[in-house]
């Protein structure tokens, strides 16, 4: 008995200091984003010809409204083109984009990825294009994205990532979402900023220059998470990823929790992926060449998902309260202040509501809808587990 007693108790506290140095990364961090950033951008009558490309895998109910409002850019219009990367799209959805002044290209695969889609279309594109743009078939850009992405570039930026915001609030789990995209964003792409480090890009509402781009993603073959490799790719050659927090696109957030539980299991598996094959190398390289932003990308793939950090340390505190003695608690007691305030930092005013409130009431269905999809990852990395999206109109 004396012997499980000290063996649970060994775990407890190898656990504790485990997520303290997670809460106190992500503290680091969220305080670093309270403090204001100004990206670098010049203003340029050079307006550069730009690619927004869509990749839309079987996504005929937004892809056509999509592609319509991206024509509606304050940008010359012959600077700029949609290019729509249709993949099993239905024969009427198709009749609707040809009738859009944009560029179609039609593609097919056994087993259909992003990074396949946006490597066949830039294989028949001109090279006459000077940035990237790449949008979800769901996403809605402001009216200036086009304007203020050309001024970070002609700052000397190769890869930008736009401020992704939620475009529909209309369910608990679509508000819970957009909570999560923003905290995100204030940890993942304006704290690191401000600390000096690359922002991390989300897969969309990202810039990069269209050379550079076309040429990194020939050799990602990646089946989910392609984002993710190119960030670790650019990191390793000492490339810096800006951040625009003012450059707005609006992004459909998940309504239900199976869609919920499907978009986190892709995501966990593409971080455990990544993180294997990539967590020496950045050893190696923050010691050799001393390149910090690739060692904490790298670093960043072993992060519990904010959720599960929160809902970990909030179960083991309750048990504290009934099993551990005093001093014990105390610790978890801290803990779990110290978590609840680092997300409380990071979460905007606007959030700061009754629809939240009530939202909040299906935090633990999404803990346990996310450690459920941590317990099934495996193999999800080698298949393309596709977000189904629907019309969701935002007001811009």
């Amino acid at each position: 008995m004396e012997t499980l007693i000290f063996f649970l108790n060994l775990m407890q506290w190898i656990l504790f200091v485990i997520l303290t140095f997670s809460t106190l990364y992500l503290l680091y961090f969220s305080i670093a984003g309270i403090f204001s950033y100004h990206p670098r951008q010049r203003f340029d009558e050079n307006f550069r010809k730009i690619a927004v490309l869509i990749p839309g895998y079987k996504e005929d109910m937004v892809v056509v409204e999509s592609a319509s409002d991206a024509l509606q850019q304050n940008y010359p219009k012959d600077m700029f083109d949609v290019v729509v990367i249709a993949d099993s799209l239905q024969p009427n959805t198709l009749k609707a984009l040809n009738n859009l002044p944009i560029k179609l290209i039609e593609v097919s695969f056994e087993k259909s990825t992003k990074s396949k889609a946006l490597n066949k279309a830039m294989e028949q594109l001109p090279e006459d294009y000077a940035i990237a743009i790449i949008l979800d078939a769901d996403n809605l850009m402001e009216r200036d994205f086009l304007k203020k992405i050309n001024m970070s570039f002609a700052a000397g930026y190769l890869a930008v990532q736009g401020h992704r915001v939620a475009k529909n609030m209309n369910t608990p789990f679509a508000i819970l979402d957009a909570i999560s995209e923003e905290i995100n964003n204030h940890i993942f792409r304006k704290g690191h900023r401000v600390s000096g480090l690359s922002s991390a890009i989300i897969g969309s509402g990202m810039a990069f220059e269209y050379s550079y781009f076309k040429n990194l993603m020939n050799g990602i073959k990646a089946v989910g998470g392609f984002d993710k490799e190119i960030e670790l790719k650019m990191l390793k050659e000492g490339k810096t990823i800006e951040y625009l927090p003012d450059a707005y696109v609006y992004d459909e957030k998940v309504q239900k929790s199976e869609v919920f539980s499907n978009q986190r299991r892709r995501w966990l598996s593409a971080q455990v992926h990544y993180f294997r094959i990539y967590i020496l190398d950045a050893i190696k390289e923050v010691f050799v060449h001393r390149n910090i932003d690739y060692f904490d990308k790298a670093f960043q793939f072993i992060q519990p998902p904010r959720i599960l950090l929160l809902g970990i340390i909030t179960i083991i505190f309750i048990f504290s309260l009934i099993f551990n003695p005093l001093y014990i608690m105390l610790f978890w007691l801290y803990l779990f202040g110290i978590c609840v305030f680092t997300f409380l930092l990071s979460i905007p005013i606007k959030f700061y509501n009754i629809q939240t409130l009530k939202a909040i009431v299906y935090l633990p269905k999404g803990f346990f809808l996310m450690l459920i999809s941590l317990l099934k990852i495996k193999g999800a990395n080698q298949r393309f587990i596709h977000t189904q999206h629907t019309s969701i109109k935002n007001n811009k």
